[in-house]
């Protein structure tokens, strides 16, 4: 007889519901994962994943082109249908057996199936009932968002998925959208050969300071694609020729395919949400346990909260409210204050990030901006990656910047943001620094080992200058 009561139900089996009920089953509970789709997620196959393994090949080849030596052994050009093959490695063909295999040696009970809420701590899958002694969580993720572009709809266009799943390159591609998604793969595309524009509200990643966004569209152009800022699509309809877009500054623009890339929604539209008083289609809005207010058993992480719409932010998340759900279920302490074990306080304003571009930028915590907005006097620092000895080792002329806000009254880190080359490499020390609140003072004896890229943060500490 299959077991239809568990202590923990979590609907969403990607990297975010994985963990959570893997948490939970840690802590002696029963869990149950629901699946509608792969075992693994968004991230597993149409997202992290393979749009890395899409944009390395051309990065690594480009980054070999850049040291002396290396160079003049580089005789061909980007392999495109290696890269693609090297991409499907990395999804497991789209199959998740071995994603199935982890859930099952982990103590985890999988359904496949659509879950929909059918009352408190009950839904259902293909008509059969499922109880939850404590809790459900939700981590169904997010779709992309559609504009509002008369036509775009019926020319089928692409989203990340497609982008992310495609077997060949196609000869054009227009991507509407500026974003982390539109400049990842019109980075890849552009590596690819294929001719890209890209169609942007604003400059390009917005919300990074606004040096990243210039470096990364001069990089963009170097490579061959059109940057378009401050045009938009108004409408869209296939031809013979592929996608035509009329857009806003009068002018007409054809590809073979376009992408679009302008936000997320969450997937909350069919998940019974009206039996239990909430609104089908809304995000999920909780507290920093990830329980969703108004509720003492609904539980959501990942995307469908909108706190941080990123994977590792999500098995954050994910990793707090499993141990919580644990922690209530079996009557032991909640530790809930800023950063104890059952809280996400870091989705507030340390949020780590790196958009695989080519230059890579990389950031934690708050911008120049944004710090400013949120009432703190700061100082900001800047430097040219460039200088480090370790960055000229890394490639000759290398280029990148380097920016630290400081919060003045408490002498702490609130944000840095990292634009060059590998320089993912370097955004953990700047997430350990700003979650301690380590004094700048006391940073001064974090000696980094040279030549490495890492003498970036001798050289901030020294143009802020040492306290007496």
């Amino acid at each position: 007889m299959t077991e239809t009561t568990y202590d923990l139900i979590v609907i969403g089996a990607g990297a975010v519901g994985e963990n959570i009920a893997d948490r939970a089953v840690q802590g002696g509970l029963t869990a149950l994962l629901v699946e509608s789709e792969l075992v693994g997620g968004e991230c597993s196959y149409w997202a992290c994943m393979p749009s890395k393994a899409l944009l390395r090949s051309g990065i690594a080849l480009r980054a070999a082109k850049a040291v002396g030596g290396a160079r003049e052994a580089v005789t061909g050009d980007l392999d495109v249908a290696a890269t693609f093959k090297r991409r499907d490695g990395f999804t497991s063909d789209w199959d998740d057996q071995g994603q199935v295999d982890w859930v099952k040696g982990a103590g985890i009970d999988l359904v496949r199936g659509h879950a929909r809420i059918t009352g408190e701590k009950q839904l259902t899958v293909d008509d059969t009932v499922y109880t939850a002694r404590h809790a459900i969580a939700v981590s169904v993720g997010s779709d992309p968002l559609l504009p509002d572009i008369r036509g775009l709809k019926d020319v089928s266009p692409w989203t990340s998925r497609h982008a992310t799943s495609a077997k060949v390159a196609p000869k054009s591609l227009a991507i509407i959208g500026g974003g982390v998604v539109g400049v990842e793969m019109a980075t890849a595309y552009a590596s690819f050969g294929t001719a890209v524009t890209v169609l942007a509200r604003t400059a390009l990643l917005g919300n990074q300071e606004p040096f990243a966004g210039e470096a990364v569209t001069a990089s963009l152009e170097k490579l061959g694609a059109t940057v378009k800022v401050g045009v938009s699509a108004t409408s869209a309809k296939r031809t013979d020729a592929g996608v035509e877009l009329q857009l806003d500054d009068g002018s007409t623009l054809t590809a073979e395919e376009v992408l679009v890339a302008t936000g997320r929604v969450p997937r909350t539209s069919d998940l019974g949400f009206d039996a239990i008083g909430l609104t089908p289609g809304d995000w999920l809005d909780v507290d920093d346990t990830l329980l969703v207010k108004g509720f003492d058993w609904l539980y959501a992480c990942g995307d469908v909260n909108h706190r941080a719409l990123l994977t590792h932010q999500g098995k954050y998340q994910a990793r707090a409210a499993g141990d919580v759900i644990v922690a209530r279920a079996l009557g032991k302490p909640v530790s809930d204050g800023k950063w104890g074990t059952h809280v996400a306080t870091a989705d507030h304003e340390v949020v780590p990030q790196v958009t695989f571009s080519d230059p890579e930028v990389a950031s934690v915590g708050l911008t120049a901006a944004a710090a400013q907005k949120a009432g703190y006097e700061t100082r900001v620092i800047d430097y040219n990656l460039g200088w480090v000895a370790g960055a000229g080792l890394q490639a000759d002329g290398y280029e990148g910047q380097a920016r630290m806000i400081v919060d003045e009254k408490r002498t702490v880190i609130l944000g840095v943001t990292f634009v060059g080359q590998d320089v993912s490499e370097l955004i953990h020390a700047a997430t350990t620094a700003i979650v301690g609140e380590v004094p700048l003072d006391r940073l001064w004896h974090a000696v980094p080992a040279y030549p490495t890229m890492n003498e970036i943060w001798l050289r901030l500490l020294e143009t802020y200058g040492r306290p007496d």
